[in-house]
Formats: C-alpha cells, structure tokens, sequence
C-alpha cells in the first residue's frame, strides 16, 4: 500500500464536493457530467445556506428544483439537476428521498434537419479544406462533436470503410461508416500521421477544441445562408434521418448513432418527409 495512505496523518475530505467528485472519478463519469453534476450540487448547498447534507431534506431539495423552475430554467436543465442531486443524495449517502419528488416534463421538440440541399449548400460554403472534412465527418458519419475531435489515425478502417468510436457519450464504443468521398484524404492523412495522432488537430498540434468545431459549423450555415438555427447535432440528425429516408433499417442506425433504446432513434421517424411528399392536400382535389 502506498505509504500515504499508511500515515497516521492522512485524513479523508469532509467537504462533500470534494467528496462528491472522487466518487465520480471512481465510477467513471466522463469529464462533462462531473462538471454539471458538481456544479448543481454545488448550487443546491449554497441554496440551502450550506446546511450539512445529512441534514438536507426532500423538502430543501425540492425547493431549489421550483427555484431552478420559477427562474425559467429548461426541463431539460432541471432534470439534469435532479439527476445530480439524486446520485449524491441516494447513490452516496443512500437516502431514498427522491420518490417524492417528480423530474420535470422533457418538451417534446423535434429535431432541425436540414435537407441534403442544404447540406450541399453549407459543405460548399466552406473554403477551408480540414473544415471541410470535419463537416463532411460530421453528417457522413453522425458523430457527435466529442467524438469527432478525439478520432485517432488507428480508428480509421479504410478496408472496411469503419471508424471506431472510442469511449463515446455514454463511455461507450461503437463502429459507424466512413463516407467514400474522403476516403483519398484520409488515406494521405493516415501517411503523414502516426497511429495515435489526432485525426485534426489545433495550430499546437493537440486536439481540437470542440468550440472551434461549433464555431466552423455556425460559420459555415450564415455563409450559406441557412436561415434555421445549425448546430453541430444538426448534422448528427440529419444523417440518420436521411439514412432513413433511404430505407436504412432502423436498427442499424441504432448501431451507427450508438443509441442504447430504439426509442431514442424512433424520434427520426416523425421527421421523415418522403413519405408525406406522396400525399395530396384536400385543397388540391376540390
């Protein structure tokens, strides 16, 4: 055993953030969630004037959430927030409070595609050649943001047309296709590069930043004049959408989004459009 944890003068945190953290880090909570969760706890203590979270009950708790509520804060955002407080609260100090208080209502809000007009349009509006492909990456793939950034050399499978998805949300791994048109330029990349290099990298040579990667599509959809609001996602869905107006299965997109229900997927089935091109207004037969 490591002689730090032999002396007599170590002495575990008593600040139950500090706390809160280390059990994060031990149950392998990606780097993203740690940050939300430790902030919201960190708000409901401050909230309850840094009462002893022993003494904490499920009626403090639910008053930080309708604070959280009456400050015009998203379901989405309160359910996080509960979450947070559910995994302190029960999962660590195992108090089962939580059964009395509800998690909030998700508005059901369908994705934004764009059609593939308009992806042509946003691709060709983009000058840079490695913005071009990260774009490209990005709708031909369905990746998310987090995941095209961290794409090594050794995750591109050119014989098979396969990326390996490392660790994806979720600490999951999956494959997913690679689109044909930059099969060239990654086969250059993959000659220059070393296996565990970066497949883009910043002016440093690190990994780039997943702002930048926002920041290029957002450029790219006002160039192109894309009046909807674009972000990253926006791709993401796009991609398993289209894939399903192709007649894709289903569960194969599943597979390639790397979606744990179909449920999750079934969400594209409500915003394909090939179907509803076919039928005729009532208008249009008077």
């Amino acid at each position: 055993m490591n002689s730090l944890y032999r002396s007599s003068n170590y002495r575990p945190s008593r600040d139950p953030l500090v706390l809160f953290v280390q059990e994060m880090r031990l149950r392998g909570l990606s780097d993203k969630t740690q940050k939300s969760y430790h902030y919201y706890l960190d708000e409901c203590l401050r909230f309850v004037d840094y009462k002893s979270p022993k003494e904490i009950s499920a009626a403090d708790v639910r008053s930080y959430l309708l604070w959280l509520a009456d400050n015009h804060k998203s379901a989405s955002t309160l359910n996080i927030a509960y979450s947070a407080l559910q995994f302190y609260f029960q999962k660590i100090l195992r108090r089962n409070f939580f059964a009395m208080i509800p998690r909030a209502k998700k508005e059901k809000r369908l994705p934004v595609v764009l059609s593939q007009k308009e992806i042509q349009s946003l691709i060709g509006a983009i000058t840079n050649r490695k913005h071009r492909v990260i774009v490209e990456l990005l709708y031909g793939s369905g990746l998310r943001v987090g995941e095209v950034v961290r794409v090594r050399m050794k995750d591109i499978d050119l014989d098979r047309m396969q990326l390996h998805v490392v660790q994806g949300k979720g600490s999951k791994d999956r494959y997913t296709i690679i689109p044909r048109s930059i099969s060239t330029i990654l086969a250059t990349q993959m000659n220059v590069k070393q296996p565990s290099d970066f497949l883009f990298t910043n002016g440093h040579g690190g990994r780039l930043h997943e702002r930048s990667v926002q920041k290029i599509v957002t450029r790219a959809a006002q160039t192109a004049r894309i009046s909807r609001s674009v972000s990253v996602h926006t791709l993401r869905h796009s991609f398993a959408t289209h894939l399903l107006e192709a007649g894709t299965d289903i569960r194969y997109i599943q597979e390639l989004l790397g979606h744990t229900k179909i449920a999750t997927t079934q969400i594209y089935t409500h915003v394909v459009r090939s179907d509803l091109n076919m039928i005729t207004s009532p208008l249009d037969r008077i």
